[in-house]
């Protein structure tokens, strides 16, 4: 098993990795296709993963990673500890703007198993953006894709004069201040 890290591998042109990282399979699919849907003027790779560490012998064929998504649903105690003991297999330099955590399941407040406070702290301790959707509205799930896409493009580099440390300090909260 190996540590995830962006700059082990050189970038391929006008291409770019996302991995989605949680236990809810069903909605990391249904993200996906939808990600694959959306108008793009460069290719995308996106790997599905339930935990982190990802498997060492098929190193020599992942491609580089340009963004990292840890899927959060609040609605489970296990999807949440899992995240938890991936972020260990995760290098420190992903933490300058290749992470996010995409929060679902916040619609049904009455249904949350995971306290927001601890879900905004992870967010503070790892200096990553939350994003807090619906995935089931299909709507929703759209923008969502569309804001992934593009994420996914600063952090690959195909956004002159953009880094994803700076875009990362854009979504960053104005009360962390």
């Amino acid at each position: 098993m190996s540590v995830v890290r962006p700059f082990d591998k050189l970038p391929v042109l006008n291409s770019a990795a996302i991995l989605l990282v949680g236990t809810d399979e069903d909605l990391q699919r249904q993200l996906a296709q939808t990600i694959l849907k959306e108008k793009k003027d460069f290719k995308i790779s996106i790997h599905l993963a339930t935990s982190l560490p990802l498997p060492a012998e098929r190193d020599h064929i992942r491609p580089r990673i340009d963004l990292i998504v840890f899927m959060i649903n609040v609605q489970s105690k296990y999807g949440f500890k899992n995240i938890e003991a991936s972020l260990a297999h995760v290098d420190a330099n992903f933490f300058l703007g290749k992470v996010c955590f995409l929060v679902t399941g916040v619609g049904r407040v009455n249904h949350c198993s995971v306290d927001m406070s601890a879900v905004r702290k992870l967010g503070d301790v790892y200096c990553s953006p939350l994003i807090f959707c619906e995935l089931e509205l299909e709507g929703i799930r759209i923008s969502t894709a569309q804001r992934l896409l593009r994420m996914l493009q600063i952090c690959a580099g195909h956004v002159p004069g953009v880094s994803a440390l700076f875009f990362s300090s854009l979504m960053r909260s104005s009360n962390d201040e």
